[in-house]
């Protein structure tokens, strides 16, 4: 389930949309129903306030004017390994072939 500060990504008839942030989530009167302030994270910035259920917050589809929507939080990918002295592990990938490095600053020399 999303909760305050998570980045959500807004699916809208099966098709990602726009990310946002989630500000607050508020209690509204009815049971397991709550107010969600979002930041969408578009030009330029607005937020909006959906009144929507427990079950939608975790990723359940619902539907808005008839359309179908979706919020699924968004996961940061896990940086890559460091040694123990700091310095960033290289992670192989699959079916690489040995490449060659070239720096732009020696080609910049030789012109």
């Amino acid at each position: 389930m999303a909760s305050e500060n998570d980045i959500i990504l807004i699916y809208f008839k099966d098709k990602p949309l726009v990310y946002a942030r989630v500000e607050s989530i508020t209690a509204d009167h009815k049971p397991n129903w709550y107010h969600v302030k979002l930041l969408l994270l578009s030009l330029p910035l607005q937020v909006v306030t959906w009144i929507l259920r427990d079950s939608y917050i975790s990723g359940d589809e619902f539907t808005m004017n008839g359309d179908k929507m979706r919020l699924e939080k968004v996961v940061s990918p896990k940086e890559p390994e460091t040694t123990l002295s700091g310095e960033k592990k290289e992670i192989p990938l699959k079916n690489s072939r040995k490449t060659k490095v070239i720096s732009l600053n020696d080609l910049k020399k030789q012109l």
